[in-house]
């Protein structure tokens, strides 16, 4: 299945897909030295990020956020990648601020909703922004 969008952060990541079910912060919502999604109300608590495509519906919370990220990603468990169904100006900046740092490349791609609603948890997933 081909899937386009928008690219808010350029770049080529692959991995399993993580579809998550609601939005999620990741200050606060993920465990920065492991990846795993520690939030006690996310309905998918436990799951990892690292290496994988990380698609949901919108981020929650804090501008931290962006920070989170380049901490993942300097321990090296960001996600590969990054699908979402809105422009996230937090998300972003995380991910240029990581590749400037790290030379971390972590796409995000903007997707419809009705796009969003076909991606499959576990599949594996290219990103091409």
């Amino acid at each position: 299945m081909l899937i386009r969008g928008q690219a808010l952060v350029e770049g080529m990541a692959s991995g399993a897909l993580l579809k998550l079910r609601d939005p999620l912060s990741l200050w606060g919502g993920v465990d920065l030295r492991t990846g795993h999604i520690v939030d006690a109300s996310h309905p998918q608590r436990g799951e990892v990020l690292a290496n994988r495509l990380l698609a949901m519906p919108g981020s929650r919370g804090s501008s931290s956020s962006s920070s989170a990220l380049v901490e993942l990603a300097r321990a090296k468990f960001a996600p590969a990648g990054v699908i979402t169904t809105q422009s996230d100006p937090i998300l972003t900046i995380g991910a240029l601020v990581a590749h400037y740092l790290y030379g971390a490349t972590i796409p995000i791609l903007i997707i419809s909703n009705d796009d969003f609603a076909k991606l499959m948890c576990g599949a594996l997933g290219h990103l091409w922004c």
